[in-house]
């Protein structure tokens, strides 16, 4: 039984360091050998588009939405702007329709969904009005970069290149807690979807604004999103999804660890899936670095929730056998503690907040785990407030 918890603690402790430190430093000594090129591309490439607004509720931010995106740096009568209504109950459909009354002179329509679907249904019904060239997809709280359009589309001249996410950057990084521990997770998550992209093909995108050619939109199931969906399914298809720094979106962190907690739990709701979403991955032979990115990326992501508690487990198991074993035991309690202290008492330390945030999101994960075994994981969300 020793040697089994022995073999169990070094695995877990594998995929925890791994998932968290070894696999960015890992991207980056291997960019450095590799040098891969930025994403080539093409300003003189301007193909039809339509921006895919999918809102909710959202009457706070909606006609912020609209006047940011007639604004932007592309030719008018080459854009065009659908907003998917989730059902929306507030004021957000007169919001939109006001707007179109007041500004003719752009193509704007509204589609309302006869349900409360969620985002990918959302997503799908409104696919099925689209003839452009590119579709761009985004959420209601976010705003483009002026050249983020035009950013974006440059990057379809390649046919290779079946899907493109931009980058986001949080305004209020530097005003709570939250949002500044989101910002730093983030800022390390975008630079490794950069060194996967330029290597090959990034292995999840990001919902703020992302694109493919309209005739390549794939309809997936409701539970899923295309964040975590489209990047694997293209790259199985051995095309490329990329991610692009210049195509920037600008956005709210959550502000409280409420909604941050409620977002990242949404994330999870199709977390077994996520794991290993096809076994073709696998297949090291075929799809080369894609296999190594998911596989030492995402998959021991998605692995982080069993294997802090099968390590807390092997180390309490172990802590009578030795100092080692112990300290390793002891260091899991005071990490926690820490977490807790973090969380509740709203600790300014930056590594407490770190400490604190990462919990969360194990948590969360476990969360997750929860709603799909009792079946209350739904592909509907409910936004988090202070990212408005």
């Amino acid at each position: 039984m020793q040697n089994i918890m022995i073999f169990m603690w070094f695995i877990c402790a594998f995929i925890i360091v791994w998932a968290m430190i070894g696999y960015p430093l890992f991207l980056k000594m291997i960019d450095k050998f590799i040098k891969a090129p930025s994403i080539k591309k093409d300003y003189e490439y301007m193909p039809t588009v339509t921006i895919l607004v999918v809102a909710h509720n959202e009457e706070k931010v909606i006609k912020e939405k609209l006047e940011n995106l007639i604004n932007i740096n592309y030719p008018s009568e080459l854009f065009s702007i659908i907003v998917t209504s989730d059902f929306s109950t507030d004021k957000t459909n007169k919001i939109v329709e006001d707007f179109i009354r007041e500004h003719k002179n752009f193509t704007i329509k509204l589609h309302k969904t006869v349900k409360h679907g969620g985002k990918t249904n959302a997503q799908n019904e409104a696919l099925r009005l689209i003839n452009s060239e590119l579709v761009i997809m985004t959420d209601a709280n976010c705003f483009f970069d002026t050249n983020a359009v035009r950013e974006i589309a440059a990057c379809f001249h390649d046919e290779n290149i079946k899907y493109v996410c931009g980058a986001t950057v949080y305004v209020n990084s530097n005003e709570n807690r939250t949002a500044d521990s989101e910002t730093t997770y983030w800022d390390i998550d975008s630079e490794c979807r950069d060194i996967e992209g330029r290597i090959q093909t990034i292995t999840a995108g990001d919902g703020n604004l992302y694109a493919c050619r309209t005739k390549e939109y794939k309809e997936i199931p409701l539970i899923e999103c295309h964040d975590s969906s489209f990047p694997v399914l293209f790259s199985l298809e051995k095309g490329r999804a990329v991610f692009d720094p210049k195509s920037i979106a600008y956005e709210k962190a959550g502000e409280n660890d409420k909604d941050e907690y409620k977002r990242k739990v949404r994330m999870n709701r199709n977390l077994f899936h996520n794991i290993l979403p096809s076994i073709r991955i696998l297949n090291i032979f075929k799809y080369k670095w894609f296999t190594v990115f998911w596989l030492g990326h995402r998959t021991c992501r998605y692995l982080l929730w069993i294997s802090h508690l099968l390590l807390f487990i092997s180390s309490m198991y172990l802590a009578s056998e030795s100092i080692f074993w112990f300290i390793t035991f002891a260091g899991q309690i005071l990490f926690y503690a820490l977490a807790i202290i973090g969380i509740f008492i709203k600790s300014s330390n930056k590594l407490i907040k770190l400490i604190s945030y990462y919990t969360l999101t194990v948590v969360a994960q476990w969360h997750g785990v929860y709603n799909i075994i009792t079946g209350k994981a739904k592909p509907t969300w409910a936004k988090a407030e202070s990212t408005r």
